[in-house]
């Protein structure tokens, strides 16, 4: 498909703009021609950053704000032919610790776009970002869409509920919705102050200083790690399909990989950092999801999405990223 002669001129909004995924989209959509509006509200150390959308600052319309309050998302929302909705409080052990806050934000303010879409703007076309979280731990070796949710902390019951929310807006008032479970994303763009919103790209920062990365157990759980060039596209590929009757589809790369082969091939290719083995938090243990891979053949045969580039691609793309832009995320 010809994406320039699709998302040229189209108005989007993207929510969580300013964060990792939201402005790598942005930022390629943009490139594409598209009227990009960001709403962000740039919560404390939540990964929004205005030098994410550097390259296209001048071309995209920033508003400072957030879904949870309605008057703005109800004056957004009008005359937008896209919602790439990615706004989240993300972090698992957060939602723990506060849970109310990860309730306010990942369904209030999910309801709050979708009621004014219903109100205002019902031809809209809705992409909710959703996560492979809600899946928890499952005895399959590979998960496909049907594997029975299995929510194992705050964040993850709430996603689901965000999910089952665009489902029932479809289904009853009409609303264009299609829901992507995102693997674990890495990449360029990434908070990296905290390592409670993304573990690998942490596992990055302390390599980078010379850091010990400090593994739980014996890192032998299995990941399925998807470079967020190849998130931006499936986001692409799926806003163009006619798949948006509360559809549901897995965005990973397909492939399993223990977590401490990953911070081998992190400390190679950075040449630095060193490998610490230790006993597993309590929290942490209780809410780990086991392994998980992705089955993404249900977006390849239906949308044409598939990964591209590989982990050590990937990997040496992110970490000569950050190398460059050291003092804008440290």
């Amino acid at each position: 498909m010809d994406f320039e002669k699709f998302y040229k001129n189209k108005n989007i909004l993207i929510t969580g703009g300013l964060g990792f995924l939201g402005s790598n989209l942005a930022i390629r959509l943009s490139e594409l021609g598209a009227k990009v509006t960001i709403l962000d509200c740039l919560l404390k150390i939540h990964g929004g950053n205005l030098f994410n959308i550097q390259p296209v600052r001048k071309e995209i319309n920033f508003v400072r704000g957030d879904i949870r309050n309605a008057a703005l998302v109800n004056k957004l929302i009008k005359g937008q032919d896209f919602l790439f909705n990615i706004a989240a409080q993300t972090s698992h052990t957060d939602s723990m610790e506060q849970p109310f806050l990860d309730g306010d934000i990942n369904s209030k303010g999910q309801l709050n776009l979708l009621e004014a879409c219903r109100r205002l703007n019902p031809s809209i076309r809705a992409v909710y970002c959703s996560s492979r979280a809600i899946y928890g731990s499952s005895p399959k070796k590979l998960i496909d869409e049907g594997t029975a949710p299995n929510p194992l902390d705050v964040y993850s019951v709430h996603k689901l509920a965000g999910e089952h929310y665009h489902k029932i807006y479809n289904k009853v008032h009409g609303i264009k919705t299609l829901i992507l479970r995102v693997a674990n994303g890495y990449g360029p763009r990434a908070q990296m102050k905290a390592p409670s919103f993304g573990i690998l790209n942490w596992f990055i920062r302390l390599a980078l200083d010379n850091m010990e990365i400090k593994i739980f157990g014996d890192g032998k759980q299995m990941r399925d790690y998807v470079y967020v060039v190849d998130i931006v596209q499936s986001f692409l590929q799926a806003g163009a399909s006619e798949h948006f009757n509360g559809d549901i589809y897995n965005v990973g790369s397909g492939r399993g990989v223990s977590l401490v082969n990953i911070v081998r091939e992190i400390v190679t290719t950075a040449g630095r950092g060193k490998i610490v083995y230790v006993s597993w938090p309590d929290t942490n243990k209780k809410i780990d999801v086991g392994d998980f891979v992705a089955d993404v053949s249900k977006i390849k045969s239906e949308i044409g999405w598939q990964p591209e580039i590989s982990l050590r691609e990937g990997l040496e793309k992110t970490i000569e990223f950050y190398r460059l832009n050291k003092k804008r995320y440290w």
